[in-house]
């Protein structure tokens, strides 16, 4: 089998093993149209690859997925470069999401962090805040769910252990909350 085929194997494989989560996954969307009914926003943070899906994730969410609708209220944590360095530079790289969901979290918010290794400590950092300050949250993890596991108030892991696997699940995950939320809200 060539290079070519082994990828697509690797990633139906990671794909299938999403199929095992699918009560993490009906928890997650219930999770955030909970919180966008009630007026919420969702705030999403990850790093690298994990900062473009919460970008991306985020960017579903305020323009729209498949179809013209109202614009939902989210927030990409991983945008603003300013924001970013200075508070690297002040405070430290593991703190630049968890100022910001000090400043824009509100009670009843959803954060949304994503890892692939589940060992982001500044993901960590930013689910610690959050849930002090009354957000929910959700954490998108891959291998073993590394030390964020059990740290936000729902994980949702795909147990692979290729980054690059896990993060095309994580787009199919993100797509698949998109249209899902959109359903739910009757938006579509």
């Amino acid at each position: 089998m060539s290079a070519f085929q082994d990828t697509i194997s690797e990633a139906i494989a990671a794909l299938e093993l999403l199929r095992e989560r699918e009560a993490e996954y009906d928890a997650a969307v219930a999770m955030m149209v909970a919180c966008l009914r009630d007026g919420g926003k969702i705030l999403a943070c990850g790093n690298g690859g994990s900062a473009a899906d919460a970008a991306h994730f985020m960017t579903e969410l305020l323009c729209r997925f498949c179809d013209d609708r109202p614009s939902l209220a989210g927030v990409a944590l991983t945008n603003d470069g300013s924001f970013l360095t200075a508070t690297a530079n002040d405070y430290g790289f593991d703190q630049v999401f968890a100022r910001q969901v000090e400043g824009l979290g509100r009670p009843g918010d959803v954060l949304v962090g994503i890892s692939t290794s589940g060992n982001s400590a500044n993901v960590l950092a930013a689910i610690r805040v959050a849930k002090e300050r009354g957000l929910k949250t959700l954490a998108l993890l891959g291998r073993d769910g590394g030390g964020t596991r059990g740290i936000a108030d729902l994980d949702l892991i795909v147990p692979h252990p290729s980054t690059a696997r896990i993060q095309e699940a994580q787009k199919v995950l993100i797509h698949a909350f998109c249209g899902a939320i959109e359903r739910e809200l009757g938006l579509v």
